[in-house]
């Protein structure tokens, strides 16, 4: 591990309908070692809902978070696909638009936030802190129950990889996968793995978005996985709690439990399963506890 420092920005998804993702996440970050306080006061990134009605407002948002990290010179950890392509375009664009920066630095000042606001925060994924930060190595040496003989489905979504990600592939991405083979897992392969899901067209224009979700189980199961593990907080949302109605939809049974990899990573180090959330999900992942040899 290198000497920088992190905030950990939640966003609002892991206080909510994420709040096993927040679970795993931290008993996984404490397990490793990696400190990563609360942002202090954060308020929402803005979201990609609030971007598409009026972008600026939305810059403003996110640079306020960005502001309070850049003054305790930590870094900012956003395990949210939406919080991590906002935060992250709102960094670009501040860099390469001088009249937005005028516009939301003129903002952060009246916040009295942090009136030198420079935009030197970097925004960070937790898959990119453990694969670039920790290191595959390490995460092999301290697994304490291979997971031999589950195959896992590695669903990124289409928002981490595209298009500020600058730790992966984006068209092809490899790093989820890398994690989930860390553990002892199959991961099968698919051209899906960033398709999106539906994102929030399961609450506006429902057939739609429950037909792309749809695509994307039916590919799991055609793969003979076992489970779908995602790294983001509405993919695993719409994937899991709409099954019953694509069931009837489509005519097709399903099951397919969708964790989020940092609950795979979890009982893999051997740490406890009321610390990684799975209380809070509708499909329980019984075949991870069957499977798992200490």
């Amino acid at each position: 591990m290198n000497d920088k420092k992190y905030f950990y920005y939640p966003g609002c998804s892991l206080k909510g309908t994420g709040k096993s993702y927040e679970k795993s996440l931290l008993a996984v970050f404490k397990y490793l070692e990696i400190e990563m306080p609360e942002l202090p006061d954060w308020n929402c990134c803005g979201a990609t809902t609030y971007m598409s009605i009026d972008e600026l407002a939305s810059f403003k948002m996110a640079v306020r978070n960005l502001s309070i990290a850049e003054k305790e010179d930590r870094d900012i950890i956003a395990p949210c696909s939406a919080c991590y392509m906002v935060l992250n375009k709102t960094l670009h664009f501040i860099k390469e638009y001088p009249d937005i920066r005028e516009k939301v630095c003129e903002a952060v000042k009246k916040a009295n936030i942090n009136e030198l606001y420079e935009g030197k925060v970097k925004v960070r994924h937790p898959l990119d802190i453990l694969i670039n930060e920790v290191g595959i190595d390490k995460i092999k040496s301290k697994i304490k129950r291979t997971l031999a003989g589950i195959r896992v489905f590695s669903y990124y979504g289409c928002l981490l990889t595209r298009p500020f990600t600058d730790f992966d592939n984006p068209r092809y991405p490899v790093n989820l996968d890398r994690i989930v083979e860390a553990t002892g897992a199959e991961t099968v392969e698919s051209a899906l793995k960033t398709k999106c899901c539906g994102g929030s067209l399961s609450g506006t224009i429902e057939e739609v978005g429950l037909r792309l979700s749809y695509l994307i189980l039916r590919e799991a199961k055609r793969k003979g996985a076992h489970l779908i593990v995602t790294v983001c907080p509405l993919c695993q949302f719409n994937l899991e709690v709409y099954q019953d109605r694509m069931e009837k939809m489509f005519k097709d049974k399903l099951s397919i439990p969708v964790i989020y990899f940092t609950q795979l990573l979890g009982v893999a180090l051997g740490i406890e399963e009321k610390e990684l959330g799975f209380n809070h999900h509708i499909i329980y992942p019984e075949i991870l506890y069957q499977k798992a040899a200490v």
